[in-house]
């Protein structure tokens, strides 16, 4: 029978549920409705979660996120709000995503609905996966609204996928369900919190955290996208995105210019 921890409020209308349903393994379940957008009160109370199991007291083990929302693990950003939020991406999201790769436990994400665009990120941060294997997609989606990837978004990808998973992702917002998601590369198995139990006794992974270097070899290992999570790489994100726009805008004005001259000189 699973032991309530603590609760954290999200906002006025949500919360995260900690619970133990074994020993040291830290169940955190976060419910912030309709389908838990990654926004500022979102990031910071499942930050503040994260700091609560571990200067809280509580011995190292796994910590596991799900939710409580059946459809959706997170359906991503709130485009609004992220950016009309002034300092939202390094100081929230990315600061997130940074505790999550390099929490000093190993960490799960038990998909247990969709996971899109920001919410499949979110995922991504965590050092393993296991996925419903009766519904929800994986999906970045990020194409089909015309928000590019920012470096501190794409790093993990790179790291963690084949690249023809990286490329059906970001290239063609293809939607995995469990079973192609598997295949992929994208998640370590199907199930619920029966199989992430299996998964960390099989592994043994609560004992990963006890002679703490966990976080010091997980920096290593992502140090790509460690730095592109900083708080300076999070400002680098935003310049190189204003520069890349204004590119955008001289090659275009230019491309139509050259054209408009062919199209004289070939009397179309």
């Amino acid at each position: 029978m699973s032991k309530a921890l603590f609760t954290l409020p999200i906002g006025t209308s949500g919360s995260i549920v900690c619970t133990e349903p074994a020993p040291t393994v830290y169940l955190l379940t976060f419910t912030s409705p309709p389908d838990n957008r990654l926004t500022t009160t979102f990031c910071q109370a499942l930050i503040d979660a994260l700091d609560l199991i571990e200067f809280g007291g509580y011995a190292p083990g796994v910590v596991v996120t799900t939710s409580g929302i059946p459809k959706f693990y997170s359906n991503g950003l709130d485009l609004e709000h992220a950016m009309s939020t002034e300092g939202f991406f390094e100081n929230s999201l990315y600061k997130l995503f940074n505790r999550l790769l390099t929490y000093p436990m190993p960490t799960i994400a038990l998909l247990n609905g969709h996971a899109f665009a920001g919410g499949l990120m979110t995922a991504m941060h965590h050092d393993y996966r296991i996925m419903n294997p009766a519904k929800g997609f994986l999906c970045l989606n990020e194409l089909d609204f015309g928000v590019p990837l920012t470096p501190a978004m794409s790093a993990i990808f790179r790291i963690k996928t084949p690249a023809a998973t990286y490329r059906a992702l970001a290239l063609e917002a293809h939607r995995f369900d469990a079973k192609q998601a598997a295949a992929a590369g994208l998640v370590d198995g199907t199930g619920g919190l029966e199989e992430v139990l299996e998964l960390i006794k099989t592994r043994k992974l609560t004992q990963k955290g006890k002679t703490g270097i966990y976080h010091v070899m997980k920096r290593e290992m992502y140090r790509e996208s460690v730095a592109a999570l900083s708080v300076e790489g999070g400002k680098l994100d935003a310049e190189r995105l204003a520069k890349e726009r204004e590119r955008e805008e001289k090659r275009v004005a230019a491309g139509k210019k050259k054209v408009a001259e062919l199209k004289t000189k070939a009397k179309l």
